[in-house]
């Protein structure tokens, strides 16, 4: 039987393109060796520093949005149908509570999306998440200049709405069908009341929040007084989430006992750890309400289903981002040197390159202010240190790479141009004035 190759030229131009990389491979080269070494540091940094601590509390709290929260309350203030004041609102100041990253707010936006958040909400909480982090406005202000400090929050607010209000027109189409089809729907019943569900997800805020909060450059003042209690607070957050979890979801009072003591046991033996504490408490949650088939059952096979999504697309985004920029400080196959020599000055080009560059590396919360330090000290523009500011924190490759599963390729597609295009124009318009 004849090949039919109109089906099969893909597979094959596929074969042929890997086998051309491999046969080309330039093994050799002590650039590629240490982009692969970039590569493989940074995917085990992200490891040790964003999973455990970040990711996995994230997980949890989108599992239970999907479970706990109705989808009545999510369209009520982020609904395709809601006030545009109100939902927008909302969602342009998130990022002062969540202090995360690029990749830590996908599930939470994943989330909400699913629950039925109008899509021009949605991306203006995708945006503002890691975007709008007052630890970060505030370190750019004290090290890069009160200017480029204030730039970057106002940039950011008027970002995620702006942003936000243009998917929702690009997509009014869809947006109406939604609001049409979110008006069948009847009221569900409401199975807890609103307060208790208010402090069971500002436990897991907190614990979320607390965790992952760094250690500041002084010793002294108040928010070196926070890091310092930041384990406290964590485990304070995390005794009162299992005390809800007793009362009000019912879950066994001796096993979530027990995790409790296994938990304090690890951090009492080993303080310097608490990645090992905070493990312990996770398993031991895990164990617990991969057990049950109520609605905590329920609640951790959501959150399964989002780390199972997500996890191998960060993953895979992170190894191919250190590969190509490497780790801050270091360098990737593409040299440092010609991004410095790129993002001087303040012409569109330099805008441009600086609003993308930023828009595919990861950074994590905070480290893009150390990284710009260094850029300008080598003599990059001040309007493009404004552009990869407002594209950096909110856009990375893994980013990019899970937002696609979640919302589908035109739309990240048209999210992603939008960020570069505004970052782009805002540091042509803050260059000029400065």
């Amino acid at each position: 039987m004849p090949v039919n190759w109109k089906s099969e030229w893909k597979p094959l131009a596929g074969i042929v393109a890997v086998f051309l990389v491999f046969f080309y491979l330039p093994v050799d080269s002590v650039r590629l060796r240490g982009a692969v070494i970039e590569a493989l540091a940074l995917t085990k940094w992200y490891a040790r520093e964003h999973v455990i601590l970040c990711l996995i509390p994230a997980f949890f709290i989108a599992g239970a949005i999907a479970i706990f929260v109705s989808q009545a309350s999510v369209m009520r203030y982020l609904g395709a149908k809601a006030n545009k004041l109100l939902s927008y609102g909302v969602a342009s100041v998130s990022g002062t509570i969540l202090a995360v990253c690029s990749c830590t707010v996908l599930p939470l936006f994943a989330g909400i999306y699913r629950m039925g958040a109008g899509l021009g909400p949605a991306t203006a909480f995708l945006y503002s998440g890691p975007a709008i982090n007052v630890l970060a406005i505030v370190l750019t202000a004290r090290v890069l200049g009160i200017e480029l400090g204030v730039a970057r929050a106002v940039g950011a607010i008027v970002f995620s709405i702006v942003i936000g209000l243009l998917m929702h027109l690009i997509y009014h189409k869809e947006e109406t069908e939604k609001v049409d089809a979110q008006m069948a729907m009847p009221e569900p019943d409401v199975g807890r009341p609103l307060w208790q569900n208010g402090l069971y997800f500002a436990a897991m805020v907190g614990i979320l929040v607390f965790a992952n909060w760094g250690k500041p450059d002084e010793t002294t003042g108040f928010w070196y007084l926070v890091w310092s209690y930041k384990w406290f607070v964590t485990g304070i957050a995390s005794i009162g989430l299992g005390l809800m979890l007793v009362l009000w979801f019912k879950l066994s009072k001796v096993k979530i006992i027990l995790t409790g003591i296994a938990a304090a046991a690890v951090a009492f033996l080993f303080p310097h750890e608490p990645l090992l504490a905070f493990s312990v408490g996770v398993i031991g949650l895990s164990l617990i309400l991969s057990r049950r088939e109520d609605e905590s059952g329920e609640w951790f096979s959501e959150t399964w289903g989002f780390a199972r999504q997500i996890l191998p697309l960060l993953f895979g985004g992170v190894l191919i981002a250190g590969l190509l920029l490497g780790r801050p400080g270091e360098e990737g196959l593409i040299p440092s040197q010609w991004i410095s020599s790129w993002v001087g000055g303040n012409s569109l080009e330099s805008n441009l390159f600086a609003s993308v560059v930023g828009a595919f590396m990861y950074f994590a919360t905070l480290t893009e202010v150390p990284i710009l330090q260094g850029l300008i000290g080598n003599g990059m523009g001040k309007g493009p240190a404004l552009a990869l500011l407002l594209a950096g924190p909110a856009l990375s490759l893994p980013n990019m790479l899970v937002i696609r599963s979640v919302m589908g390729t035109r739309k990240t597609i048209v999210f992603v141009i939008l960020v570069v295009l505004m970052a782009t124009l805002s540091g042509i318009i803050y260059g000029s004035l400065f």
